[in-house]
């Protein structure tokens, strides 16, 4: 035999043929089917058999591995579709030229040489060889031969390197690892390699057994349960004790018993039917037991006595929650309307509810005159698309200043229940409408499921923190909510779950959110606003004194005599530890003060503590929030502004930097980009009224860097725009800004000041940091009504129309004459002319 052959090459297709093996081969492609007819044609019938890199139908040079086996054709059988053929591997080859003659493709392989143990007797080869043998008969035994067929096999090959060729032929491993053994040369390797292989299939089939084994036995025990249980089946009903049959009789009777809409009705006897004919340890009875069960525990017909009384609903109110005067008014109207509707339809002969008290005849109640406060009043289910069509409140306001509060104090006034649900954080349509029973472990909405616990079909139904909801891809559940909140559709709201209609109309909805401008619009028209605004400081204390102190006293197990703590420690904790519009981060400071001193009481450290506000330093540590203050002096390029966030309002300094340059604008500050806006209008204002604002030419050739302290918060909107303008003239010449004046406004082009939002908590926040002198633009005058009394008689207010009254107003020694902005060296007048005729 030479040491180099030309033979047909055979590409093989997921498919590794090894020396010693025979494998059955199917043949169809035309390039094939020349390739064995040419190897037909010589005496040796050999061909080379190269696995490919890729199982693609067009076999090049460079799709096929470069070692195969060389092997013979044994039996051939043709066919329509091909050929079938025996091939039988003689050796390892290693193809040097590849090449496509006369359709089929050709290679010069010569012999590889394989790499023999350099000691044949070494026990660890040895150790090696006997292991592997022993592994290959457990695999063959496991994998289901007989006994003596393995060991025949095994016995046949006495060469390690063709033993391990043998067995490399029968595992289950992919082609490329079938690859990888046929090119390791090195008989050691080799055999190492299929003993890890043969190893890792014994721990598969084992573990297959072990599965199969435990399916058995629970089959097994499924089955010889289900005899058990018919046979108790049998014998309960023999002896007259059926269970199975009084437990669906007394399910038919609970549902027989309620007060179903046609609709709801026919769908629960229909399931009722199907529950019947379904064995009861099925799954799918189980899935209609609990639907039927979710059916008997919704509130069909149940309601709440009504009792609509202003006069208590207003002591219930007061006592409930301290200031928030408009927000109680709005309450208050809201309630009287409803007790006024409920009163017409009783003078109109409306029926009162049979499941409260005896309230007599229609003839025998009228509404009481405006004069003398109104009676308790049981109101009638209303009628659908009358009595249920109010308005959906949507209380707004930062946090903790009483909303979730006062929407339980609703509840407690008109004697209904109350339930409340959060919505922060909900992404699913599914969690406002549930889920479709076709699901594992389906379940109703948060609606159904807030209907449930309320347990009557009128309860005050709360939706907290609406403004939170998100969106994604598996629906939107504010468009859910539409229906909710629509009087004229949530009489027939449909739960996905439920999958018949459920009527919504006698549930009075509350809505609370802090940002209203997250809420959908379409959902936001739906609802009538309430806002809610932060509490003063006195506010506070107030509230402190007569419902946080007192509680956290109760809630630390303190009494009176033991603890007391002075306004001034409150006002202390007030301005030094909390910065909030509320309450909540307060009431925390104040059970944190509690539980300080019940451990002291408790350590018999003390008998009795009083806090003053130097105890709230010693208590607390030092204080964590720093408000800012009104400056001390007047200053060049730095304007006082105001502000209002989610914790209430606030201060803040502007500040305007002039440089040499190129006339260029920098803004800092985290600033959005209204207020970047707003910062070029006042600019382009500068620019062109600089002689009337006795600028000189050269400023607008030096750089301008406007700056917003606090860079680490975002910060945006319109209302700095007077600030923004006033601090960048200041710079541009040179005139300082008072310091006790703050100011805010959105301004235009031609130096209009226009109206913005959140006057009362930007001039709280400006109060309390010992600001007496407030601009705000005119149209924002009504807007001060909303302040306290102990407020407004505290300050001064000015208000503007253009931005020259508010740089007359703001920079030292500046005037205002028929339009014309003048200073001290022209016009010796001070502000104090202006404090007159602007001062509110």
């Amino acid at each position: 035999m030479s040491d180099r052959l030309t033979i047909p090459v055979l590409p093989l297709r997921d498919v590794v043929l090894f020396p010693g093996v025979t494998a059955p081969i199917g043949a169809g492609r035309p390039g094939t089917l020349r390739a064995i007819e040419a190897a037909l044609a010589t005496p040796d019938k050999l061909v080379f058999a190269l696995s490919q890199r890729e199982n693609i139908e067009q076999v090049t040079p460079d799709n096929l591995y470069a070692i195969g086996t060389i092997a013979r054709i044994g039996q051939l059988q043709r066919g329509l579709a091909g050929m079938q053929l025996l091939l039988h591997g003689e050796r390892r080859g290693i193809a040097m030229h590849v090449v496509e003659k006369d359709g089929y493709l050709q290679a010069v392989v010569r012999d590889a040489e394989e790499l023999a143990p350099l000691n044949p007797e070494d026990p660890a080869f040895l150790a090696l060889h006997r292991e592997a043998r022993t592994r290959a008969a457990e695999l063959g035994q496991k994998s289901g031969l007989p006994e003596e067929v393995v060991q025949q096999v095994l016995a046949g090959v006495d060469d390690a390197g063709r033993f391990a060729d043998l067995v490399a032929g029968y595992l289950d491993i992919t082609p490329m690892q079938r690859q990888t053994l046929l090119e390791t040369l090195s008989v050691e390797d080799r055999l190492r390699r299929v003993l890890v292989h043969a190893q890792r299939q014994i721990g598969l089939v084992d573990a297959q057994e072990d599965i199969k084994s435990q399916v058995q036995e629970e089959l097994g025990e499924r089955q010889r349960e289900m005899f058990l249980r018919e046979q108790m089946k049998t014998i309960r009903r023999e002896l007259g004790e059926d269970d199975e049959s009084d437990d669906m009789e007394e399910l038919r009777t609970k549902l027989a018993a309620l007060e179903l809409p046609a609709d709801a009705r026919r769908e629960v006897d229909r399931e009722l039917g199907r529950l019947g004919r379904i064995a009861r340890e099925s799954m799918e009875s189980q899935v209609i037991r609990t639907y039927l069960e979710t059916i008997l525990e919704l509130p069909w017909s149940a309601r709440s006595e009504e009792h609509l009384d202003l006069a208590e609903a207003q002591r219930i109110l007061d006592e409930d929650h301290y200031a928030l005067g408009d927000v109680k008014d709005r309450v208050l109207e809201f309630l009287a309307v409803r007790q006024l509707r409920a009163a017409g339809q009783r003078g109109n002969g409306a029926a009162v509810s049979g499941e409260g008290p005896d309230t007599g005849s229609a003839g025998e109640s009228a509404a009481p005159p405006a004069s003398v406060p109104a009676a308790p009043l049981t109101t009638a289910p209303p009628e659908r698309g009358e009595g249920a069509k109010g308005p959906i409140l949507l209380f707004v306001g930062p946090p903790g200043v009483g909303k979730t509060s006062v929407a339980k104090s609703i509840a407690r006034a008109m004697g209904r229940k109350y339930v409340r649900i959060s919505l922060g954080g909900a992404r699913d349509e599914a969690d406002i409408r549930g889920h479709r029973r076709t699901y594992v472990g389906a379940m109703p909405g948060r609606i159904l499921n807030g209907m449930r616990q309320a347990g009557t079909r009128n309860p005050v139904f709360l939706l907290d923190e609406v403004d939170k909801l998100s969106v994604s891809f598996q629906g939107d559940p504010a468009a859910a909510l539409l229906e909710v909140l629509d009087p004229a559709q949530n009489d027939s709201f449909v739960d996905h779950y439920l999958g018949v209609p459920f009527d919504l109309s006698e549930v009075l909805f509350v809505a609370t959110a802090n940002f209203p401008q997250n809420i959908p619009a379409p959902l936001l028209d739906r609802m009538e606003t309430v806002e809610f605004s932060g509490y003063t400081e006195r506010e506070k204390l107030v509230i402190a004194r007569s419902f946080l102190i007192p509680r956290q006293f109760e809630e630390n197990g303190l009494s009176a005599d033991q603890i007391e703590i002075t306004d001034g420690a409150v006002q202390e904790v007030v301005s030094s530890y909390t910065r909030e519009a509320g309450v909540r981060q307060l009431e925390r400071e104040l059970g944190k003060l509690s539980r300080k001193v019940a451990r002291r009481i408790a350590a018999h450290e003390v008998e009795r503590l009083t806090i003053d506000q130097q105890g709230v330093d010693d208590l607390l540590g030092r204080p964590r929030v720093f408000p800012e203050r009104a400056a001390h002096e007047d200053q060049v390029g730095v304007a006082t502004g105001m502000y209002y966030s989610a914790t209430g309002g606030d201060i803040m300094f502007v500040e305007a930097s002039t440089m040499r340059g190129k006339g260029e604008l920098t803004l800092t500050g985290q600033l959005g980009d209204v207020m970047k806006e707003s910062a070029r209008a006042a600019w382009t204002y500068a620019r062109s009224h600089a002689a009337g604002l006795h600028i000189t030419d050269e400023m607008f050739d030096r750089d301008v860097h406007i700056h917003v302290p606090a860079g680490a918060i975002p910060k945006d909107g319109p209302s700095a725009g007077v600030t923004m303008a006033t601090a960048l003239v200041s710079a541009l010449s040179g005139r300082p800004v008072r310091n006790d004046i703050a100011m805010t406004g959105e301004v235009t082009l031609r130096g209009h000041v226009l109206p913005i939002g959140g006057v009362k908590e930007k001039v709280l926040g400006a109060v309390r940091a010992g600001i007496s002198r407030i601009v705000l633009p005119r149209k924002n005058e009504p807007d001060l009504e909303d302040l306290p009394e102990e407020v407004r008689q505290s300050i001064e207010v000015y208000p503007v129309e253009s931005l020259g009254e508010v740089l007359a107003l703001t920079l030292r020694g500046a005037s205002l004459r028929e339009g014309r902005l003048l200073f001290g060296d022209e016009n010796p007048r001070d502000v104090a002319p202006l404090v007159e005729r602007f001062a509110h």
